[in-house]
């Protein structure tokens, strides 16, 4: 199935098949979430046949989240450049061929510099994605595709486990690794016969921008990551965790600064931040994603550890949540046009927080696992109503030259906040166990590895002592506080978001129909928009006002900076409300 085309003024685009195009990308976004989480129940077998200690096998993880968190912003305004599909496909190849070389790698240095390269991969296709969306279906439309891009956000995040037990179970842990291989060959086939071109922005490149970000960025998220590795002290010689993380914010503020007062095509356009829900998408994104990346690790441990389930049971726990999920982000997303993302994500984001309580409450009594499953139920119908509004709100007044650079500030949150879940579990887990355990209990066990790193906790060596139980579920319950109380800042700040206004998308001035190509009808600034005059509601206006209106929009220049389109298509929206 070939997708066909028709470009307008201002880097729009009317896809006349835009759903194949966004089933071709969402495989390849499925693939690089997995991987953020597959490896998890993979590090005792890796650590085994490489030979590796557990801190070095836990840089496999370590290293691609961080190779993926730092180019986000840069790799979204790449996209507005050189266009999404291209970075998209170039991503996709870097991915799927260092996937490979994984599944080769013969130690684990090896492994760990590929894992590198497969985050690179990753984080330049990430940002591609959401700003296709952005740019393929208009602002009133949008809904149902990000209920799609949301569903597969959430279930990506719970298959990883499920998918990387199994295949280490059967296969062995290269499986895992090699999974990718066939499936990227397939999305980058899909993806070149059915994603669209779009217009590029000749951006002037931010060289000092892209500096200052990535290098404040590494700072940040490589001092939470492995700030429980090196106990928040030292790391080596005068470099502290605490130091890093204090330099990389300084040099993040300096950054900010620079994009303020620089001339000129900014790496991070400020005017973003005015649109009231981009802002509140954000800081709600960033909560989600410290929580879904924190909330699995205390349940998957009490099931092992506790119980003396095997990883890939432990990790069928989670699958009534991602089966519910799966069911409800679609028909949430085909009705965001008609429903208030206000109160949807509201209500995923309180079901979520809910669920996460009701869960922490079954650890922490050591109920029957079965004792689980209802408020797995609760976490799937949070989960698939959270997603797709978020989205809609972050990107619906984005106008399509400011897709990528959107697209990269929402991922980017999204991955620190996820950062800063695995290192903040981590924490709160050593911190429970030492409060729950008994004088003299020692942190022997799956303990000891779990006061050592999220990641490094997966790694259980074997069901606890009897009398060990009631202190670790205890443990355990209590750690899950801490994601349940995190969804609820995502809760208060979509309650503020503002009430969706229609939006006139694309570059031409108000009331100018684009210019169509010799011998074609001439085509609706906006998809779906009515086509004719009897379709449109009644709107009066007096004709004096009415004519000096759209004088003033037919002798206003184009806009020529992101601001200026920022404030154009405000501009526009209010104008279509009133």
């Amino acid at each position: 199935m070939t997708s066909t085309s028709t470009a307008l003024p201002g880097g729009m685009t009317v896809e006349k098949k835009p759903w194949p195009a966004l089933w071709a990308l969402v495989i390849g976004f499925f693939m690089i979430l997995v991987d953020s989480t597959i490896v998890s129940v993979a590090i005792p077998t890796i650590s085994s046949k490489l030979d590796a200690d557990i801190n070095a096998v836990i840089w496999v993880t370590s290293a691609y989240l961080l190779a993926y968190a730092v180019p986000l912003l840069v790799t979204g305004r790449l996209g507005d450049r050189f266009g999404p599909k291209n970075l998209y496909l170039i991503g996709l190849a870097v991915f799927t061929l260092s996937s490979l070389w994984c599944g080769f790698a013969g130690s684990i240095e090896m492994l760990i510099v590929a894992r590198v390269v497969q985050g690179l991969g990753a984080a330049l296709m990430t940002p591609q994605t959401m700003a296709v969306i952005t740019r393929m279906f208009p602002p009133d439309k949008r809904g149902a595709a990000m209920g799609l891009w949301g569903a597969v956000a959430g279930v990506a995040t719970l298959v990883g486990p499920i998918a990387g037990g199994l295949l280490v179970d059967s296969l062995g842990w290269e499986w895992i690794f090699f999974v990718n291989v066939p499936v990227g060959i397939v999305a980058f086939v899909l993806a070149v016969r059915l994603v669209p071109q779009f217009e590029k922005h000749a951006h002037s490149f931010d060289w000092l921008g892209v500096a200052l970000s990535a290098v404040g960025l590494f700072l940040v998220v490589f001092g939470i990551q492995e700030g429980e590795t090196y106990k928040w002290g030292t790391i080596t010689g005068p470099v502290t965790v605490w130091g890093m993380i204090i330099a990389g914010i300084v040099v993040l503020v300096a950054f900010v600064f620079w994009q303020r007062v620089r001339k000129g095509d900014a790496l991070l356009p400020l005017g973003l931040f005015k649109d009231r829900n981009f802002t509140l998408a954000n800081i709600a994104i960033t909560a989600v994603g410290l929580s879904i990346s924190s909330f699995a690790l205390p349940l998957i441990l009490w099931a092992q550890d506790v119980k003396g389930f095997s990883p890939t049971t432990s990790a069928l726990l989670l699958t009534p949540m991602a089966v519910v999920s799966m069911g409800v982000a679609p028909v949430v997303g085909k009705n965001l046009h008609r429903w208030n993302p206000r109160w949807v994500a509201a209500f995923g984001l309180a079901f979520f927080s809910g669920g996460l309580f009701w869960v922490g409450t079954v650890v922490r009594g050591n109920d029957p696992w079965w004792s689980v499953i209802a408020p797995a139920v609760v976490l799937g119908l949070g989960s698939g109503a959270m997603w797709g509004p978020l989205s809609v709100a972050a990107t619906r007044n984005l106008p399509p030259r400011l897709a990528g650079a959107g697209a990269g500030v929402f991922n980017t949150t999204r991955q620190v906040g996820a950062v800063l879940g695995s290192a903040a579990i981590a924490a709160v887990i050593e911190a429970r166990i030492t409060a729950n355990f008994p004088a003299g209990a020692g942190s022997s066990g799956s303990t000891g590895s779990a006061g050592s790193t999220g990641e490094g906790a997966t790694s259980s060596l074997g069901v606890l002592p009897s009398f060990l139980h009631a202190p670790f579920s205890s443990a355990m319950g209590e750690a899950m506080l801490l994601p349940a109380a995190v969804i609820i800042v995502a809760f208060v700040a979509a309650l503020f978001f503002a009430k969706p206004q229609p939006v006139s998308w694309g570059a031409a001035p108000a009331g100018t129909p684009a210019q169509a190509p010799a011998g074609e009808a001439p085509v609706s600034p906006e998809v779906g928009a009515p086509e004719s005059p009897a379709e449109a509601p009644a709107v009066e206006h007096h004709p004096a006002h009415a004519a000096a209106h759209h004088a003033a929009h037919a002798a206003a220049p184009a806009p020529s900076t992101p601001d200026e389109e920022l404030a154009a298509t405000e501009h526009a929206g209010r104008h279509t409300a009133e």
